[in-house]
């Protein structure tokens, strides 16, 4: 099936949140709404019903109309939170339905069972429901894209890091696993979809490569039957990271991660109890977890675990507690690299991120010599639906970041007017701490301050009108019968 036809499927699939409209159903609602539907259904395209309890399977929905079919939906999603296989009891833990009238459940499963099933499971279901996930994340309107780091970054991620089969792969804020999925895809696509391994090392990968935890129930959902599709039967816990259930995350030899931006919920410090450094950044507190739960170098693996984790500027020059955790962070491991990222590429627009790169030192001291940091945000173009990223725009940093894994492929510094430059570790302590590190001057600035050029002004507010529009357009064909 060319990847045309899966567009195909997910357009049809994402129209029918249409005919909830009148519901009141919103976009969040309707993908969990899809995941309940599409789990029964693609349990019978993949033959393993069998997991299901007999009278709660997909045929129990087809053969039914009106109001029996509306009250037996709703018995379902609550039997099946506690029958059935653990999979399947997680993914409907908690299930109701926001769906009132029986005709348009009806409508529901009708057209999800009129789809072209042959073809998708040719490509492959779980890429349909990862379409199914981008397209929440990429309508502003449903809110989503709090949770989903865009591909074209997790790819590049995923292909310097280089993850391997045998190691332990962990994502502390895990959302729909998009991190999580992408280095299994890259360890399938390089042994032969595990065939290349032993039983038993097929069975490390499937039942225990990686690590998950999320903190919201519904995305919770949402990565349990994403890694289903995948064929990846890792646990994935619901919990939260930042109390003390996050210790059971721990040696792990890579972890990839994009953690919630802001602070704690009511401005509460996290409940762990082993954090050096209290704070409630939550960048700052997940940034503690990850450097402490990476795995020592040891007699067997000469390189201790490696990370890549997405966050925010703030993190790079916070004082106070901010500077002593950064410090702690150069001490206990090798921070290597950052990439400084275009802005506009997450769902809040002003926001600016960076990928910090970094292993753990054999040493609580003494871990980071240098830092080399690579400036993808300075005389970059406005990303919006006009100007997508793509994998593209991620080339030239792969190419200087090097053939090795850790970082230590051999560098050159590009100098004042190029995008890759060395930063000594004295350097950085004589700036406090702060590893907000830039030189390039901004073309698009003008002399005398650092405030954009007119013409750049208006061609960002031609990009953002005209998002809006598009955004009102989408609205009126919603809203016109």
């Amino acid at each position: 099936m060319a990847a045309s036809k899966t567009q195909d499927i997910v357009a049809k699939l994402w129209n029918l949140c249409n005919v909830l409209k009148d519901d009141g159903v919103t976009y969040h609602q309707y993908v969990n709404e899809l995941t309940y539907l599409l789990f029964l259904k693609m349990a019978q395209e993949t033959k393993t019903e069998k997991q299901i309890p007999s009278g709660y399977r997909w045929a129990d929905l087809t053969s039914r109309e009106g109001a029996p079919l509306l009250e037996h939906y709703r018995l379902l999603l609550i039997y099946l939170g506690s029958h059935g296989a653990e999979r399947v009891q997680a993914i409907f833990n908690n299930a109701s339905t926001s769906i009132r009238e029986p005709r348009h459940l009806h409508k529901l499963v009708t057209d999800i069972n009129a789809l072209d099933w042959y073809s998708a499971r040719q490509e492959g279901l779980g890429d349909l429901y990862e379409g199914l996930l981008e397209k929440n994340a990429t309508e502003t309107k449903s809110g989503a894209g709090q949770y989903f780091t865009p591909r074209p970054l997790i790819e590049s991620i995923v292909s310097v890091m280089r993850p391997q089969a045998g190691e332990v792969i962990q994502d502390p804020a895990c959302g729909t696993i998009g991190f999580l999925i992408m280095a299994d895809r890259y360890i399938k696509e390089r042994t032969d979809n595990l065939f290349d391994l032993t039983t038993a090392q097929q069975e490390f990968q499937r039942d225990t490569a990686f690590q998950g935890m999320e903190l919201v129930p519904d995305t919770h959902r949402l990565a349990l039957m994403n890694g289903l599709l995948h064929d990846m039967h890792s646990p994935i816990i619901l919990g939260d990271t930042l109390g003390n259930v996050g210790k059971q995350l721990h040696d792990a030899d890579l972890v990839l991660s994009n953690p919630p931006f802001g602070t704690k919920k009511g401005g509460g410090l996290p409940s762990r109890d082993d954090f050096t450094f209290p704070t409630s950044n939550k960048q700052l507190a997940f940034l503690q977890h990850i450097y402490r739960s990476l795995r020592k170098p040891s007699a067997k693996k000469a390189h201790g675990g490696r990370a890549a984790v997405v966050l925010p500027d703030n993190v790079l020059f916070e004082d106070n507690t901010g500077a002593q955790i950064r410090a702690d962070l150069m001490d206990k491991c090798r921070l290597h690299t950052i990439l400084r990222l275009p802005t506009g590429i997450f769902y809040a627009q002003g926001v600016k991120t960076n990928v910090l790169f970094f292993e753990r030192h054999s040493a609580e001291t003494g871990g980071t010599q240098e830092v080399w940091v690579y400036d993808l945000r300075t005389n970059m173009p406005a990303f919006g639906k006009r100007t997508p990223l793509t994998r593209e725009h991620f080339a030239a940093f792969e190419t200087v970041y090097g053939d090795d894994a850790h970082g230590r492929a051999k560098r050159k510094d590009t100098g004042e007017t190029g995008r890759f430059r060395r930063f000594t570790r004295e350097e950085i302590r004589k700036r406090g701490e702060n590893l907000d590190l830039s030189w390039l001057r901004d073309d698009n600035a003008t002399h005398h301050d650092d405030l954009p050029a007119p013409e750049v002004l208006v061609a960002g507010a031609l990009e953002n009108l005209r998002d809006a529009m598009d955004e009102l357009q989408d609205l009126e064909r919603e809203l016109v019968p």
